[in-house]
């Protein structure tokens, strides 16, 4: 068997400069292979149509059955986030543009989103390496009239040159696990969608990136236009404007409602960790009533583990952290309630301490 991989395309009558159409076939239609010649198949459909098509218009039976099994490892899997997509997009059976695709998603659907995943980009898409011109032997040099030896350490070239001559790193993008309406799993280049956000939050990124936002609780706000006056208040993951990073966030921000000023506040900010999806809003169970809660993950130590075949990082020993929300007042609650590491650059972290206390 074969399935049809690219949106649609038509069986020819003959493989010939000239020829006529058969029929229409559309993605996803499955076809059975009677012959092969070259660059294409014989093949006939349900209806008996019989034809040619080119190899690459279609995945074989192998192909196809790595996308039904993805499918059935994550069907009960929790969403991460929901995204939509900006424009066509074919899901793929690893992350990479060069691995298998097949399901081809319209513009504007929904998915649900899984795990993310870094992958080099394709050679076709990383900018070949500069030559760098050939340096002369600082032994040739010195009995060159005029020119005077290179200096260098051990007889190694100078350091400024053996650096140049390093590769440059690969050239990263990142892929989402996603699950459409249907229940189809695959792999989308992050690039071409854009999480749900609420649009009354999003205006808040700072720069930042929001990986996701789930509603924590609502409070009433008599002069608020939201629907009956509730006012959702937000647990949102936001990380930087990169690809390739080795968790999926780097700050957790609470978005509150002030109902004396009508308007969103941050509430609390915790920044910047190494955090991994997914996150739980949940309620807890307080002296005062159930309380809206939430929680996420870090690492135990320094150990991370890479997938070699998807590229999904994890951390080894992973911990689970909570936090419960009573008013607009965040309070940490067990069992594991160490200290959370604060990760940041040189010069940062006395900045992030301060961000953290703000409203």
């Amino acid at each position: 068997m074969a399935y049809v991989s690219v949106r649609a395309t038509y069986l020819h009558d003959r493989v010939a400069p000239v020829s006529n159409r058969v029929c229409e076939v559309v993605n996803g239609q499955p076809l059975e292979v009677l012959d092969h010649a070259k660059r294409f198949l014989k093949v006939q459909t349900d209806k008996n149509q019989v034809g040619w098509i080119e190899e690459r218009a279609v995945i074989d039976e192998k192909t196809y059955d790595g996308f039904v099994e993805l499918s059935k490892q994550h069907k009960d899997d929790a969403g991460a986030a929901t995204a939509t997509l900006r424009d066509d997009l074919a899901m793929h059976l690893l992350p990479g543009r060069e691995s298998p695709r097949f399901y081809l998603l319209a513009a504007n659907a929904k998915v649900q989103l899984l795990a993310r995943a870094s992958a080099p980009k394709s050679p076709a898409e990383t900018p070949p390496p500069i030559a760098l011109p050939k340096v002369a032997n600082p032994a040739q040099s010195a009995k060159t009239p005029g020119k005077s030896p290179a200096k260098t350490t051990s007889g190694l070239a100078p350091p400024d040159l053996r650096a140049a001559e390093e590769p440059e790193p690969p050239v990263m993008e990142d892929w989402w696990l996603a699950r459409d309406a249907q229940g189809r799993v695959g792999w989308l280049l992050a690039s071409r969608l854009d999480v749900d956000v609420p649009l009354d939050i999003a205006q808040y990124a700072e720069g930042q990136r929001i990986v996701g936002a789930w509603i924590l609780t609502k409070v009433n706000d008599p002069d608020s236009d939201a629907p009956d006056h509730q006012v959702p208040e937000y647990l949102t993951l936001l990380d930087p404007l990169k690809y390739g990073l080795p968790f999926d966030f780097d700050e957790v921000r609470i978005f509150t409602w002030s109902i004396k000023h009508h308007r969103y506040e941050t509430g609390f900010r915790l920044h910047p960790i190494q955090g991994y999806l997914p996150a739980r809003v949940y309620t807890q169970s307080t002296p005062k009533g159930n309380v809206p809660a939430f929680s996420f993950e870090i690492a135990g130590s320094n150990d991370i583990r890479t997938d070699p075949a998807t590229g999904i990082t994890r951390p080894t020993t992973p911990r689970t952290i909570n936090y419960e929300m009573i008013d607009t007042q965040l309070k940490r609650i067990g069992p594991d309630m160490a200290p959370i590491p604060i990760t940041h650059e040189p010069g940062e972290k006395i900045l992030a301490a301060k961000k953290s206390k703000k409203r």
